[in-house]
């Protein structure tokens, strides 16, 4: 028995059911100073720095009275929005389960489910100012099958925040190496005033994470009469 009243082997007997993936996955969020600083901030995930330091750049927050969180959970962007507007009207969806976040509203539903879009818009009451996006799709291992199942996420994001959004707001979302596709990319720009890619210090280095962030949404298309 060691000094701590556990068997050593029992130590190694369960370091050897770990995957090697796993293994480094855990020794990375020991070692990593954001996932301390997040428990010391009270976040419930590291990834709330990422928006922290994109607002830091960008200035995301200002004037928003209405904020969309696209894949809230665990809900460290929804805390970074309450913090940062504390009168502005948040609003959640993931398909995983969220604890409570005082002032916002969670939907435990699928965003690509036909009636989530309506559900969205119904709790705020009102355009968004600010819809962020920080969904990524499972990985199944295959670089390129990842790459276009969570791009697919993006440009569905995207024609929501396209659909919904207040003149002049603002969507940021998670995309991948290599950055928005060129057709999504042009959408974007042709509809918002500012469109730029740009990777958090908070975001690991050896993740191929960026972000896409457009600013000033230059509203509806008006449908012209034949």
């Amino acid at each position: 028995m060691s000094r701590s009243g556990r068997d050593p082997n029992e130590r190694l007997r369960t370091a050897k059911k770990r995957t090697t993936s796993s293994a480094r996955w855990l020794t990375r969020q020991i070692n990593d100073p954001y996932v301390k600083q997040a428990k010391a901030d009270g976040y419930r995930s590291r990834a709330a720095y990422k928006l922290i330091e994109l607002d830091e750049k960008f200035d995301l927050f200002k004037g928003v009275t209405r904020a969309v969180d696209l894949g809230i959970a665990p809900g460290g962007w929804s805390q970074v929005l309450r913090l940062k507007c504390p009168k502005a009207k948040v609003v959640g969806i993931d398909l995983l389960p969220t604890d409570p976040i005082e002032g916002v509203t969670i939907f435990e539903m699928d965003f690509m489910a036909d009636e989530a879009p309506a559900a969205l818009e119904g709790a705020l009451e009102g355009a968004p100012d600010l819809v962020l996006s920080d969904m990524a799709a499972n990985t199944v291992g295959h670089k390129q099958t990842d790459h276009l199942r969570t791009m697919g996420l993006v440009e569905t994001a995207a024609d929501f925040a396209i659909q919904y959004l207040a003149p002049g707001g603002t969507f940021v979302a998670k995309v991948f190496a290599g950055g928005t596709d060129t057709e999504l990319l042009g959408i974007l720009k042709r509809r918002f005033t500012s469109v730029k890619h740009a990777k958090p210090p908070a975001s690991r280095k050896g993740s191929s994470e960026w972000y896409v962030i457009a600013k000033g949404f230059k509203g509806p298309v008006e449908e012209k009469e034949d």
